[in-house]
């Protein structure tokens, strides 16, 4: 049987009356979702816990910003999904038609238990 995890955002499955569960690869990219876009501080019981990818928005776009989020995210992912993942590639780019209020970001990882390659996407507007 394949394995399953809660799912992010915790939620109670209506035919089963549990916890709803998800199939493992759609609960990593849960996961990336949720240390992405959960500012450091935010979680009183875990306050190194996230990325802060949400405060970059209102930093003026250049290509330090860039690589600096990049590595950001790298750290973030490595530090509290390195069990979980081996990163491939991060890509941050501005968002669609170069819209700089924008910032699009592609998390390319293998799934270290099933050896399976994903690609993660987030918008953050």
């Amino acid at each position: 049987m394949p394995r399953t995890d809660y799912a992010f955002p915790f939620r109670i499955d209506q035919a089963s009356r549990q916890g709803a569960q998800s199939p493992y690869a759609k609960h990593v990219d849960e996961m990336i979702r949720q240390i992405l876009l959960t500012t450091p501080g935010e979680r009183a019981d875990l306050p190194e816990f996230g990325c802060g990818l949400r405060q970059l928005l209102f930093a003026p776009n250049s290509d330090a910003l860039e690589t600096t989020t990049q590595v950001m995210i790298q750290h973030s992912l490595t530090q509290w999904l390195g069990n979980q993942i081996t990163l491939q590639q991060v890509s941050v780019t501005p968002g669609a038609d170069g819209d700089y209020s924008q910032v699009q970001v592609e998390v390319a990882y293998l799934l270290t238990e099933t050896q399976g390659s994903q690609v993660t996407q987030i918008t953050v507007a």
